[in-house]
């Protein structure tokens, strides 16, 4: 008999949670263009944090080869040979804590040959232009500072004489990995600030649904209704709202990555990586929909909650 009880109280219970999530949705579709206006605006509220996370994943993307970015290329004098280019790496080997690699002029040829696509149009030189090249990884004691470390051994080499020219391009690098660090630090701010800005407006906006329903309230609360029961279909008319305004901004989201998607691949391009821009995946998707709901259920909450005390300490709903 008890299970049985507290079978059929569950299946009231259900009934009217499904009922009362439905009928909210009703309402909302009831004054659509009021629902439209809100929902239009969280959903800019969340596409703007939406888009810079999706921008700052797809730069994260980019082999930014760490772990050579002290790498320095140095290349020698046309007529320096074999013999000084090993010289100069056995010196570097045997007073420097570095690591090397030695690109002979024939190995240059062959890689600017499959890099830059000419082929055939190289034969004709009759002699190989390109000079001998050293690349040369320092290796910073503990504690050192890699941009001294590269400086010193840059100058060092650069006194030498059988040196034409010493490149090291890695501080665009560090600069590149700073700003995606404080993208990715923007991005959780924005992220904060615009839930913060999405419970507001659903909060305001249902302050307004309840304030228009005030009579309607003050009578259930006179003959005993339950909070849960008075506050059940706000609560599921601001999941709503945050629901379609995630969608919203999934839609937002794509229609403008549709027109950046070209200019940001060209982008990734010009670092040397060649790949799709990738969107958000099917998790992703799922989660930022449910937050959006969350975030409109506890925007509801929050509006519907101050009222219900206002009945119970003043008596009257509207009250200031």
């Amino acid at each position: 008999m008890i299970n049985l009880n507290l079978r059929k109280r569950f299946r009231a219970w259900g009934r009217r949670q499904l009922y009362s999530f439905f009928s909210s949705l009703g309402t909302l579709l009831g004054h659509r263009l009021g629902t439209f206006m809100t929902v239009l605006v969280l959903g800019i509220a969340m596409a703007l944090p939406l888009g810079l996370y999706v921008t700052v994943g797809n730069l994260r993307a980019l082999d930014l080869q760490q772990e050579e970015w002290g790498t320095i290329t140095v290349f020698l004098r046309s007529d320096a040979g074999e013999k000084q280019a090993f010289a100069l790496a056995r010196l570097i080997g045997e007073e420097l804590y570095a690591s090397l690699e030695i690109i002979t002029p024939e190995q240059g040829m062959e890689q600017f040959r499959e890099a830059s696509g000419f082929g055939q149009a190289l034969d004709i030189f009759e002699e190989n232009p390109l000079p001998w090249v050293l690349l040369v990884t320092p290796e910073p004691i503990d504690g050192a500072d890699l941009e001294l470390t590269v400086a010193s051994l840059e100058q060092w080499l650069q006194d030498r004489p059988e040196v034409e020219l010493v490149q090291a391009d890695f501080k665009w690098l560090q600069r590149l990995s700073g700003l995606l660090r404080l993208g990715e630090a923007l991005v959780s701010v924005l992220a904060i600030v615009f839930s913060l800005a999405v419970v507001v407006v659903v909060a305001n906006t249902i302050r307004l649904d309840v304030a228009s329903r005030a009579e309607e309230i003050q009578v259930l609360s006179l003959i005993g209704a339950a909070d849960g029961f008075i506050r059940q279909p706000f609560l599921y008319s601001g999941f709503w709202y945050g629901f379609l305004g995630a969608w919203v901004a999934l839609s937002l989201f794509n229609a403008c990555l549709y027109f950046l998607r070209q200019p940001l691949e060209q982008l990734l391009d010009a670092y040397g990586n060649r790949f799709m821009v990738q969107n958000l995946d099917g998790s992703a998707l799922a989660l930022m929909v449910l937050v959006g709901g969350l975030l409109g259920f506890l925007g509801a909450w929050t509006s519907v909650q101050r009222y219900l005390r206002q009945i119970r300490v003043n008596g009257m709903l509207g009250r200031p």
